[in-house]
């Protein structure tokens, strides 16, 4: 049976479970890691993690269940890692990296420490490397992410209240235009169509597809159309309710269902048909 373990910063990875461990959601286990341990939380188990296999790359085994003792080593290696970050962050700024710091993690052996940054170009942090591997004997990997997985890793909250969707549910990012948020009528206000991270939302590919089913059956705004009472220009659109709402020449307006509306003909603005007039005269 597969499992699939979850590690500091919504890391996931499948392992197999060869000896057949009673695991249940939210057990910690110790599993197979590049030359040692770790140690993580059972996330998913079942049928359902075949078809996220990838037959291209072997899948490593759960060890075992992790026993009290391996849960006091792990809470250590927590409060390890907050002093690698300190002094990690130090070394950048005496080899004036231009990379910003975002978190460390241990390796449960401990045979290995991760740093994780952003920057926004390539950094040769070799000899960080070696002052690093030189203060702990281990192990260094400096992993260089984006801001997006940055937000994955810290957490936080969103303008909705909830808890950042990449750090739930979200597997993986898909990229998000101002386009999205045109297509559903919202103000291009980087303020509020900002995540954490600084970039678009990701909620704003939520709801795109029903707002374009949605919007194929109903008028453009400030397109004209001929309605019992005259020509009038489309001032609104509500895709919930499936109305129209058109104002005519004398700004009086009127509403009408999808049903009554897809009857209508397009029609010229009033100046135009004026126009046209004149010229047939």
């Amino acid at each position: 049976m597969l499992i699939e373990v979850v590690f500091k910063g919504e890391r996931k990875n499948l392992y197999e479970n060869p000896l057949q461990f009673p695991f249940k959601i939210g057990d910690y286990a110790i599993v197979e890691a590049e030359k040692g341990e770790d140690l993580g939380v059972v996330n998913q188990l079942g049928a359902v993690l075949e078809r996220k296999v990838n037959k291209k790359e072997p899948l490593r085994k759960i060890h075992r269940k992790a026993t009290s003792n391996d849960l006091e080593r792990y809470i250590d290696n927590k409060k390890k890692e907050l002093n690698a970050f300190n002094v990690c962050l130090r070394k950048v700024d005496e080899h004036n990296l231009n990379m910003k710091l975002v978190d460390a993690e241990y390796q449960f052996d401990g045979n290995k420490i991760t740093f994780y940054f952003t920057a926004e170009k390539r950094v040769d942090f070799r000899e960080l490397v070696k002052d690093l591997a030189g203060i702990y004997k281990v192990r260094i990997e400096l992993r260089q992410i984006g801001v997006r997985d940055e937000a994955k890793r810290i957490g936080g909250y969103g303008h909705c209240g909830r808890k950042l969707c990449c750090t739930t549910f979200l597997k993986e990012f898909e990229p998000i235009t101002t386009l999205c948020a045109k297509e559903q009528d919202l103000p291009l206000n980087p303020q509020k169509l900002s995540g954490l991270c600084g970039r678009l939302l990701c909620c704003l590919l939520y709801e795109r597809d029903f707002y374009r089913n949605q919007k194929q059956d109903l008028p453009k705004p400030e397109e004209w159309y001929q309605t019992p009472k005259g020509a009038a220009k489309v001032s609104c659109i509500n895709v919930f309710e499936e109305t129209v709402t058109v104002r005519y020449s004398d700004n009086s307006e009127q509403v009408f269902s999808k049903e009554q509306f897809v009857q209508f003909k397009k029609a010229r603005p009033p100046k135009e048909q004026k126009d046209q007039k004149r010229s047939d005269d």
